[in-house]
């Protein structure tokens, strides 16, 4: 792994359209903040919004094959940004080259595929990073160190409701229409199921069994603005029980909808000594991307609200409360591994896993059969 150094890590961003991107959302926003990095290269499928991007971020080079700017000498670690459904053969492309690694989530579009991708990391011998942005969430460590010091006693019961806008609906925004087809590895499962269950991991432990119910019911879908439909066969509202490993027992709502921005969420943890509420700070918010307003009621009936100490917010003032300080806090820590030559955290071994409990939930839908979790 690389030593440490002073010097900016050269960053090469691959789906870096500089229109509407997620990249150009909070990738860049957040590497621009960071000291640790620079942009020196970025990728896109066709030369002009290649050349826009680099224009637009201050890249040396512009790129429309990913394999050739991982292979590029300025670039020391590539961050994969496109469709989830080319997130695998990008990966692949960063490890031959020897280079660090930040993917989006997920990493591959089955478990197979996840496993591969985790093995060809390992073995490449770089730092590589899954960008499950609830890890990096100020909130969610606060709530994760609390239960670990027993403030509340052991943990009873978790329940969540959350809203996984904007699929899940009976419309969908052009620029999502393509992930109606459950092959393309985007969806209310993969994606808002996903960081909602690796937020809840995180803070609580994992979970070692599962049920589940999806419903379809919306099998035909309104590309807004178009007046065409595409088909649909990804879920549309889901739930799911589980058991952690100390017993307790959790319960996820996912509900779907097309709104522009979820109305928000609400998260209940019991303990043997008291209970949190924990709602959004800020409105149109995930659980794994807001602030978080918590209060706790003691067994006697005392309320009281519970503040994030500051020592947690470790990222600069400058980057927006939200999805962009939290990819930012995934960069971070990679240039922390990768300075002390140590693994980043969360790497693909905990993106295999999270990619294992998915696979767990959608059997136990379709068999209505709880299922255990599988180990690594």
């Amino acid at each position: 792994m690389t030593a440490h150094s002073t010097t900016p890590l050269g960053v090469g961003i691959v789906g870096a359209n500089p229109a509407g991107s997620w990249a150009a959302a909070t990738h860049l926003p957040a590497l621009a903040e960071l000291p640790e990095f620079r942009v020196t290269a970025v990728a896109t499928t066709n030369r002009a919004s290649a050349a826009a991007a680099a224009e637009a971020t201050g890249a040396r080079h512009a790129f429309t094959d990913a394999a050739e700017l991982a292979a590029h000498p300025e670039v020391d670690l590539v961050a994969v940004a496109v469709k989830s459904s080319g997130h695998a053969a990008v990966v692949r492309a960063a490890l031959a080259a020897g280079k660090h690694v930040v993917c989006e989530w997920p990493m591959g579009a089955s478990v197979a595929e996840s496993a591969e991708l985790t093995a060809a990391a390992v073995a490449a011998g770089v730092v590589h990073a899954v960008v499950l942005q609830g890890h990096h969430s100020p909130s969610v460590n606060f709530i994760k160190d609390l239960l670990a010091a027993g403030r509340i006693g052991a943990v009873s019961a978790i329940t969540l409701v959350a809203a996984g806008d904007p699929f899940g609906g009976s419309m969908i925004r052009p620029e999502l229409a393509w992930s109606a087809d459950p092959g393309k590895g985007t969806g209310l499962l993969t994606i808002m199921a996903g960081h909602v269950l690796a937020t809840l991991e995180h803070l609580a432990g994992e979970l070692t069994e599962v049920s589940a119910v999806f419903a379809t019911l919306h099998h035909e879908l309104t590309v807004l603005g178009t007046g065409r439909t595409v088909p649909n066969s990804q879920p549309g509202q889901l739930a799911v029980a589980g058991r952690l490993g100390d017993g307790g027992i959790v319960a996820v709502t996912v509900h779907g909808g097309h709104a522009d921005a979820p109305h928000g969420f609400t998260l209940y943890i019991r303990g043997a000594e008291g209970m949190l509420t924990i709602t959004p700070v800020q409105s149109g918010m995930y659980p794994h991307w807001a602030d978080w307003r918590i209060e706790l009621r003691d067994n006697k009936g005392a309320v009281s609200e519970l503040r994030v100490p500051d020592h947690y917010r470790l990222l600069p003032s400058a980057l927006p409360a939200g999805p962009v300080a939290h990819v930012a806090g995934v960069y971070r820590e990679t240039a922390t591994a990768i300075a002390e030559g140590r693994t980043a955290h969360p790497d693909f071994t905990v993106g295999l896993r999270q990619r294992r409990l998915l696979d767990a939930v959608a059997v136990a839908a379709e068999t209505g059969v709880r299922r255990e979790v599988t180990a690594l």
